[in-house]
């Protein structure tokens, strides 16, 4: 997969990838992506299940445009539609429908946290603004179907925070940790959620990236080089570091 980024700003790495492989698509499903950036879940999405449609909005025109073209690029302009819009008031075009599924990597930092000095700190892609990550979940399950899910990554010490806008407003909550390697405290959660439904939040195992030596496990390398999807039904023996 091609895949062209900013010079500057936000620049995906392995989160998108695995945001995409946690979401449950099935063929002639759609998908909306909050914040789709440059375009790296929505292709990854679209690439591993080859007929459902991904709908991606991004509030940066500039950054909608390249999606559009990352798009193009891979030859899959029939099952991905970038629209420029953003979640606090969606285009029609996004209002107008209920998806199977919602995804989003939103800015992982509130205002009253992030360190001005840095360039990330003013990066729209990185901090919040007006669009708090309450606001991000209100989106997603304000589009999703019933019985649809919602699925975001964050950060760990954020999972409070996510936690309490899907509460009383979504069920089936699974929790997954990403363990940077065993042993080590999660930086990254995967949190999904499903609309309509009331069955008990899940804990799970959670997935180990990487071994003592610093590569990637075998569990992770399916998903980041072989697009396998993230099974949360049988995470507990994916999770397993080699």
């Amino acid at each position: 997969m091609c895949l062209r980024q900013p010079r500057q700003g936000y620049r995906a790495a392995i989160d998108p990838v695995f945001l995409a492989a946690a979401v449950p698509a099935r063929r002639g499903e759609r998908v909306l992506e909050l914040g789709v950036g440059s375009g790296a879940a929505a292709l990854c999405l679209a690439h591993r299940v080859p007929d459902c449609g991904v709908v991606g909005l991004e509030r940066q025109r500039d950054v909608a445009a390249l999606a559009s073209r990352n798009a193009a690029l891979n030859g899959m302009t029939d099952r991905v539609e970038i629209v420029a819009g953003d979640v606090l008031n969606p285009p029609a075009s996004v209002k107008t429908w209920r998806f199977d599924h919602v995804m989003a990597n939103p800015p992982y930092l509130p205002p009253g946290r992030a360190d001005r000095r840095k360039p990330s700190a003013r990066d729209a892609s990185d901090v919040e603004d007006d669009a708090d990550l309450r606001a991000w979940i209100d989106c997603a399950l304000r589009r999703v179907k019933p019985r649809g899910t919602v699925t975001f990554i964050h950060r760990a010490d954020r999972l409070e925070t996510l936690l309490a806008a899907f509460e009383g407003r979504a069920g089936g909550i699974a929790i997954v940790p990403l363990w940077p390697k065993a042993g080590m405290a999660a930086k990254r959660v995967i949190v999904r959620a499903r609309t309509g439904v009331a069955t008990p939040l899940v804990l799970t195992a959670g997935l180990t990236l990487h071994r003592p030596d610093g590569s990637f496990t075998q569990a992770a390398e399916r998903i980041l080089r072989e697009g396998a999807a993230l099974e949360l039904a049988s995470i507990g023996r994916v999770a397993t570091p080699d």
